[in-house]
């Protein structure tokens, strides 16, 4: 996943507040704020949503930093949290409308838990291209992102067809097997789950 943006908070602040240290928990909240409401912001389908999808996430960061078990993984557990927070409220939303007569519901403006997967759909083939080698993100960003022919995208990199092939068919398999695992809502930092929503 790309976590590009501002700074996240280093491993020696992150380590204290795993450890109990009250003002690095402070200071690592304060910290994480920026990138966290900009997640929320590219995530959720309104800009309420997306300031209480960020305040609920870093509430669980205060509360329960000391359940992530590689400091490395701090923007990668803010992510899920806040993606699961703009889903929960994208539904609630989705409810409410469903809730009301059918009079006031505008069919032809999709419920905002469509919003909310298109952005995260968005969100996941971005972070999965940005993550391929340069060699390969070259390839596919021309090929399917720009739809420059095959053979042009070999005579502009400098390669023969075959090796253009090769590589495109690296990257795709790559994007696809990170978004596979990317859809899978198990945590990876450890068995219990930090985020608190299983």
């Amino acid at each position: 996943m790309s976590v590009t943006g501002p700074a996240w908070p280093g491993e020696q602040l992150i380590v204290a507040a795993q450890r109990g240290d009250v003002d690095s928990i402070a200071a690592l909240v304060s910290g994480s704020h920026p990138n966290v409401r900009r997640f929320a912001h590219a995530l959720c389908a309104t800009p309420e949503d997306a300031e209480d999808a960020a305040q609920e996430a870093l509430i669980i960061l205060y509360r329960k930093i000391g359940m992530l078990r590689a400091s490395g993984a701090l923007a990668s557990w803010m992510f899920r949290i806040v993606r699961n927070e703009c889903l929960r409220r994208a539904r609630t939303t989705t409810r409410t409308r469903a809730a009301l007569p059918e009079a006031a519901v505008d069919g032809a403006v999709d419920s905002a838990e469509d919003e909310v997967l298109r952005r995260l759909e968005a969100a996941r083939v971005a972070a999965a291209v940005a993550a391929l080698p340069p060699d390969q993100r070259m390839v596919l960003v021309m090929r399917d992102l720009q739809g420059h022919s095959g053979r042009a995208v070999a005579h502009a990199l400098g390669l023969s067809t075959p090796a253009m092939k090769s590589r495109l068919h690296r990257a795709r398999t790559a994007v696809r097997q990170a978004l596979s695992a990317s859809s899978d809502p198990a945590p990876k930092e450890s068995d219990g789950g930090e985020d608190g929503r299983q």
